[in-house]
């Protein structure tokens, strides 16, 4: 399974590295606190997802100031990770999907759901929160988030460093001697100390409980029972913020599961039930009077439902612009829509289009 690497550029000119792998149906992945697209390849905490999810086509990127994205920025913020996130999905030509997001990366998928409804056809939120540390409201949560930051910035990727010790044991205590070395080496590979710290400090003061009220797709919570990196109770929190939420527990204390412990195993099967329930769903509810159209204008609208603008079209079909743009008009009068992004939607619930078009 192939991953291909491609950039675009953020509003304010910030280069962003994003990532397409797998073949099938769309499905975005937020980008985590740690990211570097060529080394999650191959570490042992994130491989393991990419796998799992390979029916997919699967859409990573690295935040501005990591992995391959532009490092030499000053502009990081909160607003700028969701409107990076905005950016690479335009890039990637990705128009209606679900997304999977896990603890950093929990808030900014909840703004974005939040704000771009029409494109977010469900959500899975795995170890996460709606408010960061710095907002709980705890004093001791409070200290234990400076001396975090603190940690980090003196002992940033070093094996025997104690950081590592105090990170290995508040995200994978249950892992191996290898699991430490492979999150250090992506520590390394990631990003610099000051910005590892800079960009804990803008996610640890994040709040996005309004934005989690106002969710409208389906949405799926899972959070370990005993995590230390993000405790249950705020797990719980944001269950109780999202409507008609589900919310599953597992059974372990890693806040990143082992290949090796039940807790994975079920992890997987409750996000791929999830997200096969969804789409079903959405298919039925979708209901196209497929039968009702011609094929030239099936063959069209399966055309739209790639990506396909009306000159690709045409020429695929050998037809003019002209007498495609004509077919368009019937074929968004059958299936009762106005806009092309409206029928691209209805058209991929239904199961047309190969998969997304990745330019």
């Amino acid at each position: 399974m192939p991953q291909d690497i491609r950039f675009c550029k953020a509003a304010d000119g910030v280069r962003l590295a994003y990532a397409t792998s797998g073949d099938g149906p769309p499905l975005v992945m937020a980008a985590t606190w740690l990211t570097h697209l060529e080394h999650q390849w191959r570490s042992l905490a994130w491989r393991p997802w990419l796998d799992a999810f390979a029916e997919f086509t699967v859409l990573r990127h690295d935040s501005r100031g990591c992995g391959l994205s532009d490092r030499d920025t000053d502009q990081l913020s909160f607003e700028n990770w969701v409107s990076d996130l905005a950016c690479v999905i335009e890039a990637a030509g990705f128009d209606h999907f679900p997304m999977v997001a896990t603890c950093w990366g929990g808030p900014v998928a909840i703004e974005y759901a939040a704000r771009y409804p029409e494109r977010v056809s469900h959500l899975v939120l795995y170890g996460t929160y709606a408010r960061g540390r710095l907002r709980i409201g705890k004093p001791e949560v409070t200290e234990r988030a400076r001396l975090m930051l603190e940690l980090t910035r003196f002992g940033w990727g070093q094996e025997n460093n104690a950081f590592m010790q105090v990170w290995s044991s508040t995200f994978q205590p249950g892992g191996s001697l290898d699991y430490l070395r492979s999150w250090a080496e992506q520590m390394r590979h990631a990003t610099a100390p000051e910005t590892a710290v800079r960009l804990l400090d803008i996610g640890w003061r994040v709040d996005v409980s309004e934005a989690a009220r106002k969710l409208q797709c389906p949405v799926l919570v899972i959070h370990p029972e005993r995590d230390c990196a993000v405790p249950i109770a705020e797990g719980h929190l944001l269950a109780n913020l999202i409507p008609d939420c589900r919310f599953v527990q597992l059974d372990s204390q890693n806040h990143m599961p082992l290949l090796d412990e039940p807790a994975w195993a079920q992890l997987i099967a409750e996000i791929r039930s999830f997200l096969t329930t969804q789409h079903e769903s959405a298919r039925k509810r979708n209901g196209l009077p497929l039968d009702d159209l011609t094929p030239r204008e099936r063959a069209i609208l399966e055309g739209i439902a790639n990506g396909l603008d009306n000159s690709e079209i045409a020429s695929a079909l050998r037809l003019s612009e002209k007498t495609v743009r004509n077919h368009i008009t019937r074929v968004f009068d059958k299936i009762q829509v106005q806009h092309r992004y409206q029928a691209i939607v209805r058209a991929r619930d239904a199961g047309l289009g190969r998969r997304a078009v990745a330019r």
